[in-house]
């Protein structure tokens, strides 16, 4: 083992950046070239096919299966002349990736032969295996039908010969079994919610979309020395390794300049998810070394959801054309900054207003506000359900470690913003907010001036904060479905628009009932702004005075998902069924279990089949030094050779001792425990284990001669691109 790592450390530092063929046309020309967005649309479907394809897109219109024919004609025509052969349905099952079964365009002609064919009825519905996949009990191993079906609101797209259908994943009996159908009916929730809160300011709203930026943070790690390290290719990180002498200390990294073979890397990643219609922008060396971060503009919520699936495929694939594997896991080298998937959310109308931004007007700034103190109010009831939505066995190493949110969810507003609403609070004028005759709202704060955007510094160390026109919700992980925590934040900001509407709706006094509601609603809920250091134990002590939820780890966070508010909460919006909240709660339990056995076992491998060997085998060759020393010059003294043989024999007995305990462990799992028991034992014995396992591994590799360690150092991984 230890010659494979020498060989693939060597190999890795002699390889060059591969070249990238720079196309011909500009980013703007080339852009969406696999897309069958509007342009294409427009071209290739009979004009009023594309008027009734765009009502269905735009308002959720209902397709007929006349005018689907018509549509799979004109998709298959555009397909066929890119070399597409196949097609298939793309959905999104609660795997945290996407699923795919891809079909060809072909079918028996009646003469012996063979002709292509993609109908209406193919395009809009498929049939995959619905036990094949988590789905909480609601379908049984004998029970296989389940539906996928499309999604006009998503684009259709081409990777290599097939044609690429964005799709539902819905049961036999109609319960959702992926994260787009509910994300959907979150969406159409909190629109219709904020179109009617709109329209107390503009009549004229009819839409309201909520839109998404993400920024996705990964690694890049050399792929033989990822192939030497079984922990990397079975559980996407290192389940030991001594800390590296440099690592981030210096803050060289960030921002820095981008390594050749990343910056190979990236031109080409960005030249294919361009060609795939994904607006990528921003790339850069992230904190820690061998970190990095691609970023898009903002989109529509549902479209950047999916865009963000498809970039952490492709980035996968495209990685390994560059001889990296991508690391998307949260936490890939313990005592570096771990990786996250910062979520920039805000709401926009169809007039073209921005409600997450302020405004130069009195009344746009009433408005603002208004949707101000409403996130509020929902992150506030419901902060622990936000915190369960991001919560996994991955995303558990990075949350709370001085590098990433801490446990407990907040909100940063900046000083500017915090003092006006504190003004408001203060303010017992109940004329405040008046009537500006039929141009809409006055605001009469003369003492606050037009607001500005991105006036006040950032906190980093808050878990949902104001950035100037959105909030950034800081906790999702790196490797984690956005849909699921953006299906959450939606749902509970249409329910709490909800509220606000109908307390405002039979109001006698409409502006002196608004400025009450306001005053009131923030009074009620400021205990949600903070604007300190959230890593500090003060916080923590503050926080609970404030009935915050402190969910310190997966175990404590998940069984938020099935209390009673939450449960009620959701079914009232219509997102989720209360079966299929306790089914992805199901879901959620068996991934972490999951996860947790599988990096256990993966671990009480590595030790048995090379740590324990190749350190007895260094013992061995020191114990030898001693009897050749003696042997040729008994005088000669051997301090060194025996302290190390004691050390390290000490050492390897008792991690041969915690292995067998966790190997006991990982075996003892009862049947009969519950959900929640497993969940809980995983976590508290298991999971335990595992860090007294690695704490003596650690130890060891500092001790043993660094030609018999079996598996690449954190240096040779951070430090060979």
């Amino acid at each position: 083992m230890s010659k494979l790592r020498f060989r693939v450390v060597e190999t890795a530092f002699k390889k060059k950046a591969a070249t990238v063929e720079t196309p011909a046309e500009r980013p703007s020309e080339y852009f969406a070239k696999y897309v069958f967005n509007r342009e294409k649309m427009f071209k290739y479907l009979p004009g009023a096919v594309y008027a009734k394809l765009t009502d269905a897109m735009d308002n959720g219109a209902p397709l007929e299966r006349a005018i689907a024919d018509e549509v799979a004609a004109g998709m298959k025509r555009w397909a066929t002349e890119l070399g597409v052969t196949h097609y298939t349905h793309w959905f999104q099952p609660l795997t945290e990736g996407t699923a795919e079964k891809h079909d060809a365009f072909v079918e028996h002609d009646g003469k012996g032969g063979m002709m292509e064919e993609f109908s209406g009825k193919l395009l809009v519905q498929q049939e995959p295996d619905a036990s094949s996949f988590p789905n909480g009990g609601i379908r049984n191993t004998f029970e296989a039908r389940g539906y996928s079906a499309w999604d006009p609101s998503s684009p259709v797209f081409v990777v290599d010969d097939t044609l690429c259908i964005p799709t539902v994943f819905i049961a036999y009996t109609g319960e959702s079994l992926d994260y787009k159908t509910p994300l959907l009916k979150a969406l159409s929730a909190v629109g219709k919610a904020a179109v009617d809160v709109c329209r107390y300011f503009n009549p004229e709203v009819k839409k309201v979309v909520a839109y998404l930026g993400w920024e996705q943070e990964y690694f890049l790690v050399d792929e033989g020395l990822y192939a030497a390290r079984p922990d990397l290719l079975l559980t996407g990180r290192t389940l030991m390794g001594h800390e590296a002498s440099k690592n981030q200390q210096l803050e060289d990294h960030y921002f820095g300049a981008i390594p050749t073979r990343v910056a190979a890397f990236m031109k080409d990643l960005e030249i294919q998810a361009l060609e795939l219609g994904i607006p990528v922008k921003t790339r850069h060396n992230e904190v820690a070394p061998n970190q990095f971060e691609l970023a898009p503009i903002f989109e529509e919520c549902n479209l950047a959801v999916d865009h963000n699936m498809l970039i952490m495929s492709l980035m996968r694939k495209v990685a390994r054309s560059h001889g990296f594997r991508l690391l998307l896991h949260e936490k890939p080298f313990k005592g570096v900054n771990g990786s996250g998937k910062h979520n920039n959310w805000s709401l926009g109308t169809d007039t073209g207003v921005l409600l997450m931004a302020p405004g130069k007007t009195a009344e746009d700034n009433l408005r603002f506000i208004t949707f101000i103190v409403n996130t509020l109010m929902a992150v506030y009831h419901h902060n622990g359900l936000l915190k369960a939505s991001i919560m996994s066995a991955t995303n558990a190493h990075r949350l709370g470690a001085n590098e990433a949110p801490p446990a407990i969810i907040s909100s940063f507003l900046g000083k500017q913003l915090t003092q006006v609403l504190d003004h408001i609070e203060e303010s017992g004028n109940d004329d405040l907010v008046s009537l500006a005759g039929k141009q809409g709202m006055k605001l009469d704060i003369p003492q606050i001036p037009e607001l500005l955007i991105d006036n006040t510094d950032r906190n980093r160390t808050s878990p949902f904060a104001f950035t100037g026109n959105k909030f950034e919700f800081r906790m999702p992980g790196s490797s984690q479905s956005i849909a699921g925590p953006i299906t959450i934040l939606n749902a509970i900001m249409a329910d709490e628009l909800d509220q606000f509407y109908e307390t405002l709706k039979d109001a006698s006094d409409f502006t002196a009932a608004l400025h009450k509601l306001i005053r009131d609603t923030f009074s009620a809920h400021r205990r949600i702004i903070f604007s300190g250091n959230g890593y500090e134990d003060a916080w923590i002590r503050e926080a609970e005075k404030r009935g915050l939820a402190n969910l310190r780890n997966t175990a404590e966070a998940l069984p938020t998902y099935l209390l009673p508010k939450n449960i009620e909460m959701l079914t009232r919006q219509g997102v989720y069924s209360r079966e299929e909240i306790l089914s992805r709660h199901e879901v959620h339990i068996e991934k972490y279990c999951k996860v947790i056995r599988i990096e256990a076992g993966t671990l009480v491998d590595m030790v048995q089949h090379g740590i324990l060997n190749a350190v007895s085998e260094y013992e061995a060759t020191l114990c030898n030094t001693i009897v050749a020393k003696h042997t040729a010059a008994p005088e000669l003294t051997c301090h060194v050779e025996s302290s190390l043989a004691n050390a390290i024999g000490s050492l390897n007995e008792q991690l041969l001792e915690e292995t067998i305990g966790l190997k006991t462990a990982l075996e003892t799992v009862s049947e009969s425990f519950s959900p929640e028991q497993l969940l809980h034992y995983y976590h508290d014995e298991v999971e335990k284990r595992m860090d007294d396992v690695r704490r003596i591994i650690d130890k060891l590799e500092v001790l043993t001669a660094s030609k018999y360690w079996p598996y690449p150092t954190f240096c040779e991984l951070l430090f060979s691109v």
